[in-house]
C-alpha cells in the first residue's frame, strides 16, 4: 500500500490518502473501512443532459464524490472493493444524500476519513505499507492429474490456476499412454508456472505432492528450462523447494506452510507467524488443555485473570457492524499487548485463518493453567 498523505490528530480523528498496489492492499482496505467512515474518490456516473432536439442524452461523467459508508463488498475475483453509501460532497450532478457505489481498484487513489483511527486500524495501515511483512510465496500443490497454483500474500491466498488431466493407469497395455499423458500434464503445469510465478515478487516457489510426483515434475521443469533457455527458472532454481503433502487440493497448503524448509524462508512474515502460532496453540491444547482455550466466554474469563500469553483472533470479528463489538475486540488486543502478551490477527483469506474461524475465530495460549474453564459454558 502506498500512503500518499496521513493527517491524524492526537484524538484519533483524521484522514489518510492511499493507493492500493496489490490484491493484499484491497483486503487490508476492506478491513479498515467500517460503517460511518467516509471515503472520497474519483468515480464515473451516468448523467442526463438536455439535447438540442429537446430530448435528454445520457453521458458518463468523471466526478469526485465523498460518501458516508453504509456497506462494503470485497470482490476477490475482480480485485475491486464496492463501497455503498450516501454522497456528502456538494456536486452539480449528484445531490447530497443521494446513494452511490464507489469502486476502489488497484492503483486508484482514495481518501479514508475516520472519527477514530483505533490501534487496530493504525496497525493494519502500518503492516500494509511495510514491505518486510510480505509473504509472497508461490505454491504448486500436485498429485497425478491435478495441480493447483496458489500465491500466498500478506493477507490473501489466491488460486491462480488449476490444471486437471485424465491420466490412465500405470500398468498393462496402457503404460505408454500413461507416460504420454503425464508429460502432457507436466507441460501444462510448466506453462501455468511460467505465467503465474514471478521470481521478482515471490521469495520462493514450493512444489508439493504425495509420493514422487513433485520430484518428477521438478526434473521436468528444469529440463524444459534448459531446453528452451527459460532464464527465470534457470536463474532461480535454488529458490524452488520440494515438500511432501497429502494431495493437490488447496487444503494441503497448511502442510506446506508448516514445513521447516519453507518456514525458514518466510519466517519473518505475517503469514508464517500465524501458522506457527496456530501450531503452538494446537500443541498446547493437546499436551496441556488447561493452558489453552477458545470461544469468547472462555477468552473473557482468562483475560479477567491476566492469563493470556498469546491471543489468536480472526480479522472477521473486527468487521462487525456493531461498533461496541469491534471496540470490545480492539480493547482486548490492546490489553493483551500492554500486559506483555502477543496478539496475532489472522486473515480469514488464509488457510490458517479459515482453520481458526472453525474454532469460533478466537483462541489463546495461557500463561498458567486455568482448570476452572471447564465449568464455564462456551
Amino acid at each position: 500500500m502506498k500512503i500518499v498523505r496521513r493527517a491524524i490528530d492526537h484524538d484519533g480523528r483524521g484522514s489518510v490518502k492511499m493507493i492500493p498496489e496489490e490484491a493484499d492492499d484491497l483486503w487490508v482496505t476492506y478491513n479498515l473501512i467500517v460503517q460511518g467512515d467516509t471515503v472520497m474518490a474519483v468515480t464515473v456516473r451516468k448523467v442526463l443532459r438536455e439535447a438540442a432536439s429537446g430530448g435528454r442524452d445520457a453521458e458518463r461523467v468523471k466526478l469526485k464524490l465523498e460518501i458516508k459508508v453504509e456497506a462494503v463488498e470485497y470482490d476477490q475475483e475482480g480485485s475491486v472493493l464496492r463501497i455503498r453509501g450516501k454522497n456528502i460532497l456538494e456536486n452539480e450532478h449528484v445531490k447530497i444524500g443521494a446513494f452511490h457505489t464507489l469502486e476502489i481498484e488497484l492503483h486508484r487513489p482514495f481518501v479514508l476519513r475516520k472519527d477514530l483511527w483505533d490501534s487496530l486500524a493504525l496497525d493494519g495501515l502500518h503492516q500494509s505499507s511495510d514491505p518486510k511483512a510480505s509473504a509472497d510465496l508461490a505454491v504448486v500443490l500436485m498429485q497425478e492429474g491435478l495441480a493447483t497454483i496458489l500465491l500466498v500474500g500478506k493477507s490473501v491466498t489466491t488460486t491462480r490456476a488449476r490444471i486437471e488431466t485424465s491420466i490412465p493407469r500405470k500398468h498393462g497395455a496402457s503404460i505408454a499412454g500413461y507416460d504420454k499423458a503425464l508429460n502432457k500434464f507436466f507441460d501444462n503445469v510448466v506453462q501455468a508456472f511460467l505465467k503465474h510465478v514471478d521470481f521478482n515478487i515471490v521469495r520462493c516457489a514450493v512444489i508439493a505432492s504425495p509420493g514422487f510426483t513433485k520430484e518428477q515434475f521438478h526434473k521436468h521443469l528444469l529440463l524444459e528450462a534448459e531446453r528452451k533457455q527459460l532464464r527465470p527458472i534457470i536463474e532461480n532454481k535454488s529458490r524452488i523447494v520440494l515438500v511432501h503433502c497429502t494431495s493437490g487440493y488447496k487444503h494441503s497448503l497448511r502442510e506446506v506452510l508448516d514445513a521447516p524448509n519453507v518456514m525458514n524462508m518466510v519466517k519473518d512474515t505475517k503469514a508464517a507467524q500465524e501458522v506457527r502460532a496456530l501450531k503452538d496453540f494446537f500443541a498446547m491444547l493437546s499436551d496441556d488443555p488447561t493452558r489453552a482455550c477458545y470461544g469468547s466466554k472462555h477468552i473473557e474469563f482468562a483475560h479477567d485473570r491476566m492469563a493470556i500469553q498469546t491471543l489468536l483472533i480472526t480479522d472477521e470479528l473486527f468487521r462487525s457492524a456493531d461498533v461496541a463489538a469491534r471496540k470490545k475486540y480492539v480493547n482486548l488486543v490492546d490489553s493483551v499487548k500492554s500486559s506483555g502478551g502477543t496478539a496475532h490477527i489472522f486473515s480469514s483469506m488464509h488457510v490458517s485463518g479459515e482453520q481458526l474461524a472453525q474454532l469460533t475465530g478466537i483462541a489463546a495460549i495461557l500463561r498458567f493453567p486455568l482448570p476452572d474453564l471447564d465449568d464455564i459454558e462456551m
